[in-house]
């Protein structure tokens, strides 16, 4: 399978100042192989290097050793800075921050026209973006007068719009309501089934972390965990340890586990604990 991204030996040193104590290394010597079409989920607890690391594919960030290559190209080769941003595209936690113009398909559109694409190509970029995070009724718009979760479902239409092959989502959930979550990442796993679009999420969440296809665990700017989600959230007291939560129905399994019940400890939804509980004899 095709790697979108490759991670080389990256180290991040963050310099506040001339002084060596004002030095911190926030990534250390990382190794990832992202495949295309896949579903990723990063978490850690604050300061554990995560949305530093979603920065470094997007190339907001260059290693201080190390490299990343986004599609092949290396993040560290200026020339390649736009191709590389249109490949991957980045969307952050305050969509108010992203929307720049009046009106929504607009707003959508200034990617594109920045890019000097034909007004053609652009419409249709435009209505497919918006069709694909169920936003099409409300292009006329002004982005004010929408939601929290709508607002935030225009911002990652605007990055649809440039094509990219990945959208990494630096915590795109952690300032919407339970409502605005649901339609953001009910779009996230949309575009990620339907349209084939690589997605890196970034979040605290772990029931959307749930979701994906693999699990990336932080701590202190090294990988702690990495694996399909039963793997990652059936390790309940390293996550614990870790400072980190897991999903409730897992935590549940983990404490009947230790009570003595027989019971997967890789439990985690509830639809898969209610199939315990009614076959369990």
């Amino acid at each position: 399978m095709k790697k979108i991204i490759m991670v080389k030996d990256l180290t991040f040193v963050y310099d506040a100042g001339s002084d060596e104590n004002s030095k911190k290394i926030v990534l250390d010597g990382l190794n990832i192989d992202i495949d295309e079409g896949k579903f990723i989920a990063i978490i850690g607890h604050n300061g554990s290097g995560k949305s530093t690391l979603a920065k470094h594919f997007n190339a907001l960030l260059i290693p201080t050793e190390g490299d990343v290559y986004v599609n092949g190209m290396n993040t560290k080769d200026a020339s390649h800075l736009w191709d590389i941003r249109q490949t991957a595209g980045m969307v952050f936690q305050n969509p108010d921050n992203q929307l720049v113009a009046t009106i929504v398909e607009e707003d959508v559109a200034f990617g594109p026209e920045n890019l000097g694409i034909d007004p053609k190509e652009i419409r249709e970029r435009v209505d497919f973006a918006l069709n694909a995070v169920d936003m099409y009724k409300y292009r006329e718009f002004a982005p004010h007068m929408l939601s929290g979760g709508q607002k935030q479902r225009i911002a990652i239409a605007g990055v649809i719009a440039m094509k990219p092959q990945c959208i990494i989502l630096d915590e795109p959930t952690a300032m919407l309501d339970p409502k605005g979550r649901k339609e953001v990442i009910n779009t996230i796993q949309k575009l990620n089934r339907e349209n084939g679009i690589t997605i890196i999420l970034i979040t605290h969440y772990m029931e959307e972390a749930v979701l994906a296809d693999r699990v990336i665990v932080m701590d202190n700017g090294k990988i702690a965990l990495d694996g399909t989600p039963k793997d990652v959230f059936k390790e309940v007291k390293i996550l614990k340890d870790l400072g980190l939560d897991v999903p409730q129905v897992t935590e549940l399994a983990y404490k009947l586990k230790q009570d003595g019940i027989d019971i997967p400890t890789e439990i985690l939804t509830v639809d898969e604990m209610v199939r315990f509980i009614c076959q369990y004899k």
